[in-house]
């Protein structure tokens, strides 16, 4: 494993949000500062409700045709959120602002970002925990990330 210093960042994310501790520092002394990102839609009626619309057909004789989604609402919201934070993490690692990272996410989030987190960052992490610990109070968070990455104990 890295090691865990001043300019280590932790993501703590789900589907639907995501919390950036910065400078996790592996005591839990002091809390973090953190980078809070929601995602716009998360219900499937919200997304839908500005349908795709309808298209007259090619032969011309006037009739009309619903036009359907091309694949799940729901997953494309999702992927969108990730590119966000993606890209803020990217802007971020240019910047030099962080040298490692450290992913607690769920489990379904995780594989997300596994397979679409750029090579770039991919190369910083040093910890990832298939959990979600967007519950905790920022104290908690910040403590629990710091026994993590200090010994690797389990969170609960």
């Amino acid at each position: 494993m890295a090691k865990v210093t001043s300019k280590t960042w932790a993501l703590v994310a789900n589907g639907a949000r995501c919390r950036i501790l910065r400078g996790v520092c592996g005591r839990g002394s002091n809390a973090p500062t953190e980078l809070v990102l929601r995602s716009e839609a998360r219900h499937l009626r919200d997304i839908m409700s500005d349908k795709p619309g309808r298209s007259f057909t090619s032969m011309g004789d006037g009739r009309r045709s619903a036009i359907e989604y091309a694949g799940d609402p729901i997953a494309e919201d999702q992927r969108e959120f990730i590119r966000h934070i993606i890209a803020l993490l990217e802007s971020h690692r240019r910047a030099g602002d962080f040298d490692t990272l450290a992913v607690f996410a769920e489990h379904d989030m995780l594989g997300h970002l596994r397979r679409m987190i750029p090579q770039t960052l991919a190369d910083l992490v040093i910890r990832e925990v298939p959990k979600n610990l967007l519950h905790l109070s920022a104290q908690e968070l910040a403590e629990a990330v710091a026994r993590e990455l200090r010994d690797g104990s389990d969170i609960s």
